[in-house]
């Protein structure tokens, strides 16, 4: 069973900086479970989608902008093919991730292993929704294409895990996937329940299979009961903004709880709102989303023992100045509930 401190904190994904050292520093000295920095000021190569293409035979990136030919490399293919056959992985290259091998190369400098490390991948859903090909049609709506990028952060993940495991207890998976907000409108009305459900649980239970703790991380308000009956351990969202949105599914809340998931609330804001805040806030929004799922029956103490806390979002769109005040801010308040 996934076991963490109560009211543990990390993070999302993406910082501002273009030193990779430099967010590693601030990500080590601030959160409980370190994860290594997305970094996309540093190159287009590290957006959420253009990181997790490397080694996909059919994407093509030209002057800033990515898409996907159905042609594709043909040795690529063949190498591609093998590598999903012989479940090897794909590996994230540092142009691609400067950020993940910074990290390792300073976990690698260390006396002894952490007791948990976080990496991410891009959400298949998100993936395949955002990336196109020459005719601007996501390859979600292509049955061949959306199979294969499925495969490929398959082996995204298995490989990070690996390049994690040597230094950490336990890796944490975090599967990103801003899309689900969106799911269900005008733009993705062809986008059906159950693909998207199967997508996740695939993805899930890949991360699982290879021996990490899987959880998704969303962003905005989403069918909540989608994301949770994935089989995730950790349930990731924004609980600034969004805190009240749980307490609409009480029997899955309820039994995600019960079965020992823990739900990491994004209490601290990644957008210009975060100028305004100060910790007694935070710690009242918290505490409005923590009441509001005690009313729909999760005992008090189980709900907060298995709590963890992250910024709402990644901090990639904010200036440095605004970042070290969302990561101060997060770790006052998991001072404010160490041993409550």
């Amino acid at each position: 069973m996934v076991m963490f401190q109560s009211f543990n904190t990390t993070g999302i994904g993406s910082l501002p900086h273009t030193d990779p050292a430099e967010a590693c520093r601030i990500i080590l000295d601030s959160v409980d479970i370190p994860f290594w920095p997305q970094l996309p000021h540093r190159s287009f190569l590290e957006l959420m989608v253009p990181q997790y293409s490397e080694g996909f035979p059919f994407v093509r990136i030209e002057d800033e902008t990515i898409h996907v030919q159905h042609q594709p490399d043909e040795q690529a293919l063949t190498v591609f093919y093998e590598a999903v056959a012989g479940n090897s992985g794909f590996p994230v290259s540092r142009e691609y991730a400067a950020g993940l091998h910074a990290f390792i190369d300073i976990l690698a400098g260390r006396d002894r292993r952490l007791e948990t490390v976080k990496g991410h991948i891009t959400g298949p859903l998100t993936f395949t929704l955002s990336l196109t090909d020459d005719q601007k049609r996501p390859i979600y709506f292509d049955d061949e294409l959306r199979e294969l990028s499925l495969e490929l952060l398959k082996g995204k993940a298995a490989w990070q895990i690996e390049a994690l495991r040597p230094y950490a207890e336990n890796v944490l998976i975090f599967i990103d996937e801003p899309i689900l907000s969106a799911l269900g409108t005008s733009a993705y009305i062809g986008v059906s329940h159950e693909e998207a459900s199967r997508m996740l649980r695939e993805i899930v239970g890949h991360v699982k299979a290879c021996g990490a703790i899987a959880g998704i991380h969303c962003c905005g308000k989403a069918d909540w009961p989608l994301v949770l009956g994935s089989g995730i351990d950790v349930f990731n969202y924004d609980s600034y903004f969004f805190w009240d949105t749980l307490g609409i599914y009480p029997d899955e809340m309820k039994a995600f709880i019960e079965n020992g998931g823990y739900i990491a609330w994004g209490v601290v804001p990644t957008t210009e709102a975060i100028r305004e805040v100060n910790l007694r806030g935070l710690q009242e929004q918290l505490e409005r989303g923590l009441s509001s799922l005690e009313e729909a029956g999760i005992p008090r103490d189980r709900l907060r023992r298995q709590a963890l806390i992250t910024p709402s979002c990644g901090a990639g769109s904010l200036n440095t100045e605004d970042t070290i005040k969302v990561f101060s801010l997060l770790k006052e308040l998991r001072n404010r509930y160490a041993g409550g």
